[in-house]
């Protein structure tokens, strides 16, 4: 046996059941997701043994997507867990032959709470498509699975119409990335699109500045004793003119010049780069990467022009910001 020429004929059928599936997408789906629009209650997918674990990742992927929705187990269910299920929910049955035992017994109480029901199943003749108020055909010309008794294709399909209900359902929903973000807080795509500038910058007496007019000895102290590796140089107003950086001290005491006696506003760089407070703190590491620097003033809004904070680049790394 050529072991990548079979599992590459798995790969292949599992594709051709996903991709036959696009063709036959019809109003039914239309229909599903509307259901679930208008429903006043939560998405509960339930199925037994390979489809039970389709229907939790489906649920999940709903849930974090802005569609609530939970896994049923049915065997839980007739044995108590039924009371999980609520007057206005829609359920999602899963079953690849529809005539799943456990999943048959708590159709009648679903329907008697007043849920609605999506069967998604590869047998439209079958007791839980009949006994649907919607069927999705998941069925799929072969499985994978040589002895064609492994469910591979059928699975590997019924996740496909689970994501396409839940893309579907986020796209109706106007769902938005920040929104994803506040369902993921404690990922990296979570601080990537929650955290932001004020949320890491270093404000008040922690923001190094100086004037114009200070001697560079003072200015040096500044530099030091905040540990940010930078000064900003402001004017009488307290308006950020330019900074200076503990690479341009180096640089200048490797050409001998005698800098302590001179004014900051002689050796500063005008047009110092600069970031909102608002900004998202990913949107500062890019500014940094871009013009190779490790720190930037924040102002309050487009026209202030006195620093209401610094961030520094370690502060963003620190967040687990990369």
């Amino acid at each position: 046996m050529n072991i990548l020429h079979e599992a590459k004929k798995v790969i292949m059928a599992e594709a051709e059941a996903v991709a036959a599936l696009a063709d036959r997408l019809d109003s039914s789906f239309e229909q599903s997701v509307k259901m679930i629009l208008a429903s006043k209650g939560r998405v509960v997918l339930s199925g037994m043994g390979k489809s039970g674990l389709i229907g939790q990742k489906i649920s999940s992927t709903m849930a974090s997507t802005g569609t609530p929705a939970f896994f049923l187990h049915p065997a839980e269910g007739i044995h108590g867990d039924l009371g999980m299920i609520m007057s206005g929910d829609v359920v999602i049955g899963i079953s690849n032959s529809g005539e799943t035992e456990e999943l048959l017994r708590i159709l009648p109480v679903i329907k008697r709470l007043g849920a609605g029901l999506i069967a998604m199943s590869g047998n439209q003749d079958s007791n839980l498509a009949r006994s649907a108020d919607i069927f999705l055909d998941v069925s799929v010309k072969e499985e994978a699975c040589p002895l064609g008794l492994a469910p591979t294709s059928s699975t590997t399909a019924t996740l496909a119409m689970g994501d396409a209900l839940a893309v579907a359902l986020l796209m109706e929903r106007g769902f938005k990335a920040e929104d994803f973000a506040i369902f993921h807080p404690g990922g990296a795509l979570g601080k990537k699109l929650l955290l932001r500038v004020e949320d890491l910058m270093h404000c008040g007496d922690a923001i190094p500045l100086v004037g114009e007019d200070v001697l560079m000895k003072e200015a040096l102290f500044v530099i030091t004793s905040k540990g940010l590796g930078v000064a900003g140089v402001t004017d009488s107003q307290g308006c950020l003119k330019g900074v200076i950086t503990d690479g341009d001290l180096r640089r200048c005491l490797e050409k001998g010049l005698d800098i302590l006696n001179i004014s900051a506003g002689s050796m500063m760089h005008l047009h110092p780069k600069r970031i909102l407070k608002r900004e998202l703190a990913a949107a500062a590491l890019q500014l940094m990467e871009r013009h190779s620097i490790t720190t930037l003033f924040a102002f309050k809004n487009e026209h202030d022009h006195v620093p209401c904070g610094i961030i520094h680049l370690h502060d963003i790394l620190k967040a687990g910001i990369a």
